[in-house]
Order: C-alpha cells, then structure tokens, then sequence
C-alpha cells in the first residue's frame, strides 16, 4: 500500500515517457506535461511517442501542456534536462502543494551555479520534499518491461520506501538509500566518463583501454562525491557504479555514442545537430570540472573530456597527455 496515488511527470522524451508508462502499470494514475502539443495529444490518445520511444506501445496517459495538471500529484517526477530544470521548475512551482515528494530524474550539473538539481529544487520550489531517482536503466529498456534496478534517494526513509512502492514492478525495483549527493554526484559524473570511453571505442583503442576508464573513472567519481559531502558506499551501488558500468558499455547511451562518434572523427556541432534528444555530459562537463576545482579535486579523465569539448586539445592530444602521466600509487 503506498500513500503516493496520483502521479504527474514532468517531460515527456524517452526517459519520462518510459517512468511515466511505468508508474501506470503499477496502478497509480499518472499524467503527463510536455511542452508539445503534438506528443501531448499523442500520448492522450494512446499513439504512443514515436519521436522519443519508436516502436513502443504505450497505453493512453493524460498528458497536456497546462502545468496545472500538476495540483493533482501526490508525488512528481521531474525528468527536464538538467540545463532546464530550473526555468521548468519555477514556472512550476505554483501548482506544486507544500510537502509534495519531487523525484529529480535528471542528471547534470547546472553550468551557471554549478548546482547540483536538489539545489536548483530547493531554491525553486522550497517546499517541496526532495529525491532522486538514478541508476544504470536505459528508457527503451524500462518500456519494454526488461529488468531494471535503480537507487531512490530520500533523507527520510519511510516516505524513501513509500516511494518506491508507489513506483516500484517486479521488473523496476529501487532501492533505497539517504545519500542524495552521492546519488546525484553519481549520475552526473558517468555521463562524462562515458563520452571518455566512448572515444576510446571510436578510436579503437581496445578493450583493456576500456576497462582501464572505467575502473579509473570510478575512483574519480568517489573523489569528488566524498568531497563533496557523499558517502564512498553509496557510490559502489547502482546509482555509481552500477550506471557507470552501463553508460559506458553501450552506445544505447547518447554520451557514449556522442563519444564513439568524436572518436572517429566527426566534429562536436556536427553530432549534437544530428540529435533530437539532450546528450548531457556536454553541458555537464565544464560544471563537474569547475565544481571539483573549487573543492581541489583532481579529475584527470573528466578533465581530458573537457579540454577535447573545448576545443583546447585534439582528441590525439588528450589522450596522448593521459598516457604520460606520471606513475602513481592505484589508491
């Protein structure tokens, strides 16, 4: 049983059209805002969202552009890119009640203030109960009912678990944890970290390359959660490692394809023009390395990402200063 009944979805692209459809097949009644009309409509009408989730079948969800659908909710999901969070959540914020539970399903790091999304909630929407929902889980994966585990994050563990109820199928289970600074950190991080490996797919640099990214990624990603005020075990469960290990294995993943593609050759503006969908490690990237310069930080692997990203040193160039780096204890 769960108190959280009605639930309303901030953003209709694959990720929120694909929570949206889930919390619908675990009997809350959902609804949907999008600023287009024509998804809003689509989506009403049960003609599924061929321009973010082709070739899924999906039951008819309310869905509209009015964001007063949202005086409904006991509980929403807020799934607006990163970048957009804040703007969307402002003009939101009047037809949000007081203690309502809003899950931040985005996963960035503001490049303005260098925020992380409770941050930006916090300052928007004050009374509101801050999550986070992260974790390894692709949005056609979770359409197509395959097996997906992810960390809800909530200070307050009764109303964590509620939650998780409330959205939870045997085949989307989250599992609960207090620590929403590792949970976000965690999201945002592998998103840069897999624009690293998949470079190193586009270069064919091979699969130890591959690994050596990762395992070395992660240590990164704990550096910067820990300073940051995380906990190091949060970052060993789903939401840090977990995501990690999928975001950059798959080219499912917009920031690993966005990579595979820099590192065949092709130039930043000219793959970020061929996407309809946000690739966030983009924008993440400058934030996270500002951000960790602030609490001193060392991110070689990001920090290689962000000089590419730049424009500052070549693909070749970046990686060629990666490999002479000095020698260093592994801890």
């Amino acid at each position: 049983m769960t108190h959280f009944e009605n639930i309303s979805v901030i953003g209709a692209g694959a990720w929120g059209t694909a929570l949206a459809m889930n919390a619908y097949l675990a009997g809350r009644r959902v609804n949907i805002w999008t600023r287009q009309a024509s998804i809003a409509a689509g989506l009403s009408a049960g003609n599924a969202n061929p321009a973010y989730l082709p070739g899924i079948d999906l039951p008819p969800i309310p869905a509209s552009t009015d964001m007063a659908i949202l005086s409904e909710a006991d509980a929403i999901l807020a799934v607006t890119p990163a970048q957009h969070m804040r703007d969307t959540l402002t003009k939101a914020a009047q037809y949000i009640a007081p203690d309502t539970p809003v899950l931040l399903c985005s996963k960035g790091i503001e490049q303005n203030s260098l925020k992380l999304m409770t941050d930006v909630l916090a300052e928007t929407v004050p009374l509101a109960v801050p999550a986070v929902l992260s974790g390894p889980s692709f949005a056609h994966d979770v359409a197509r009912n395959l097996p997906t585990a992810v960390t809800l994050a909530c200070a307050d563990e009764s109303l964590g678990r509620d939650l998780a109820t409330a959205i939870g199928r045997p085949t989307f289970r989250p599992y609960w944890t207090h620590d929403l600074i590792g949970a976000e950190i965690g999201g945002a991080i592998k998103n840069v970290l897999a624009i690293a490996c998949g470079i190193t797919e586009g270069m064919q640099l091979g699969k130890s390359a591959h690994a050596a990214l990762i395992s070395r990624g992660f240590a990164e990603m704990q550096r910067l959660a820990v300073a940051l005020g995380a906990e190091a075990r949060t970052l060993s469960g789903l939401c840090g490692l977990g995501d990690l290990v999928l975001t950059c294995s798959s080219t499912q993943s917009r920031n690993m394809s966005f990579g595979k593609a820099l590192g065949e050759g092709q130039t930043i503006k000219g793959i970020l023009a061929s996407r309809t969908s946000v690739t966030e490690g983009v924008a993440t990237t400058p934030a996270l390395l500002a951000l960790a310069d602030q609490h001193g930080v060392e991110l070689p692997i990001c920090q290689a990402v962000g000089a590419i990203l730049s424009g500052k040193l070549s693909v070749k160039e970046a990686i060629a200063d990666l490999l002479s780096r000095p020698f260093k204890d592994e801890t």
